[in-house]
């Protein structure tokens, strides 16, 4: 089976590298040129035709939206997944509109990347491939909607909690009885994934909660959830937290039941 060529436009240069080097690493995908600059980024597609351009909206010289207008213009018809900052509404039609197959709210892991490429390619080419990633939207997988979450309520990615409460909230959706154990299990299984102690992953995972509240974001967390479930400065447990965030997205039906 041929490997899928891709073109990655990334103004970030730490992120592009990671994205590179996950990429390198895989037999089905090959990366076949990447850049931070909107300009060259247009002539490496015009030279390499790849079969999937991965756009990032933040470039140099030209943002991606012009990269995908320009794109259009000259007739190239590679399929298109934009990478943003925010989840807007605004933002994903537009990017719909231009002919994106799909968009993907930063940050995100690379595996995510790479399973939308492969749902994108299954998509037969004589659909309506932008009613269908529309029709999907409320369907995104549960990463995009925590990270969607965090930045909204004020959770930095730069933090070692923000990963760490990402992943015990996708543990409590997944099973949400670990809640009950969050001590004696969730803990010391987040800490066995990332190589560390859980004494240090509920320090973590504390700290982007008050992170949070310092920011004053206690509104867009109530926002979150629908009602008001803080007051000023009070702030949840850990696994108040965790709990909460997970029934939202099992209520929500963000993911399989």
């Amino acid at each position: 089976m041929q490997a899928t060529k891709v073109v990655i436009l990334e103004g970030n240069s730490d992120f592009l590298t990671r994205l590179n080097d996950y990429f390198s690493k895989t037999k089905e995908i090959t990366v076949c040129g990447i850049a931070e600059d909107g300009e060259k980024g247009i002539e490496l597609i015009k030279q390499t035709c790849p079969d999937i351009a991965l756009i990032s909206l933040v470039l140099k010289s030209i943002d991606g939206f012009e990269v995908m207008d320009r794109l259009k213009r000259l007739g190239i018809k590679c399929k298109m997944i934009v990478m943003g900052v925010f989840f807007d509404e605004n933002i994903v039609n537009s990017a719909m509109q231009k002919g994106a197959s799909y968009y993907l709210a930063k940050p995100f892991n690379p595996e995510i990347l790479s399973s939308r490429i492969n749902e994108i390619l299954c998509i037969n080419d004589t659909s309506d491939t932008a009613t269908i990633i529309r029709e999907k939207r409320n369907s995104f997988c549960i990463d995009e909607k925590i990270s969607t979450i965090f930045i909204t309520i004020g959770i930095p990615p730069h933090i070692k909690g923000y990963t760490y409460l990402r992943e015990g909230i996708k543990m409590a959706v997944q099973n949400p009885s670990i809640i009950n154990n969050i001590t004696k299990e969730l803990y010391p299984k987040i800490g066995e994934r990332f190589t560390t102690t859980a004494s240090k992953v509920e320090r973590a995972i504390r700290h982007a909660i008050e992170v949070a509240w310092n920011r004053g974001k206690v509104d867009a967390i109530n926002a979150i959830f629908g009602v008001r479930v803080y007051i000023g400065s009070e702030k949840p447990t850990n696994s108040e937290f965790i709990a909460l965030l997970a029934d939202k997205l099992i209520l929500d039906s963000i993911v399989a039941s």
